[in-house]
């Protein structure tokens, strides 16, 4: 292409004003791209395998004349064109398209990478499968452990409050010392200052929280007739079996 000519008249006309909008520059400078990319395609020689794409598209396209052999001996045993093959006409319509291999791989090669790509995108699905499965696991392991903390939670109030009966209980029928040191609300100055209360606390330490809130409870019921649950003092014994339905919460649930 020769470079613009800079003091010929087609440069002098064109219309390079300050004023002149920038979407209207920019449309000019495309359209002119355009021409350029379309002279290039023009003027562009075809390689040797484009011609005979173009060649071979062509007569694939085209259909069988009487010049063709083949045709010729379809015609003579009474075939017409545009008719099925086959004797109640069940055949084809087209002759077989041709399956022109332009490549430079070996035969089974594309089916070698379809296998491969079927294969990887199957792992890729395994791969979302199981971490779908250990986000649910997650999730319920979660859930678990939280309903599990609650449920100490709760069991550690309900011993609290049973050490608080058990203490008030005691205490009315003039009991100084708990049966077991754990029975009372413990004040931490004075585990401190006692030595055998620490050991007694380091034996203690040894029973879980719901072994502890057995224990209490059924102290509570054989020495006071108390039911926690309940929260009620019952005459005796017999009152207590009879009148309570159990000495537990899923008793009083």
């Amino acid at each position: 292409d020769e470079e613009d000519d800079y003091m010929s008249d087609l440069f002098i006309k064109q219309d390079v004003r300050p004023g002149l909008p920038m979407v209207r520059r920019v449309k000019e400078a495309i359209q002119k791209e355009e021409k350029q990319k379309e002279a290039n395609e023009k003027n562009r020689q075809k390689s040797i395998k484009e011609e005979e794409k173009e060649r071979r598209d062509l007569v694939l396209k085209s259909a069988l004349g009487n010049e063709n052999k083949g045709f010729a001996l379809l015609q003579k045993m009474g075939y017409k064109s545009g008719q099925a093959l086959g004797k109640s006409g069940e055949g084809i319509v087209e002759p077989i398209p041709l399956n022109i291999k332009t490549g430079l791989s070996g035969l089974g090669h594309e089916e070698l990478k379809k296998r491969k790509a079927e294969e990887k995108l199957e792992n890729y699905r395994q791969k979302l499968h199981m971490k779908k499965q250990a986000n649910e696991q997650a999730a319920d392991q979660f859930r678990i452990r939280f309903k599990t903390k609650q449920e100490e939670r709760k069991m550690e109030g309900d011993l609290r409050k049973s050490q608080r009966a058990c203490q008030q209980l005691d205490m009315q029928k003039d009991i100084d010392v708990p049966k077991e040191t754990w029975f009372w609300i413990e004040h931490e100055e004075e585990d401190k200052k006692d030595e055998e209360d620490e050991e007694d606390e380091c034996t203690s330490s040894d029973l879980s929280v719901s072994e502890k809130l057995h224990i209490l409870t059924a102290y509570l019921r054989e020495e006071h007739f108390y039911c926690i649950w309940c929260g009620t003092t019952y005459e005796d014994s017999e009152d207590l079996s009879s009148n309570c339905p159990g000495d537990s919460a899923a008793d009083h649930d």
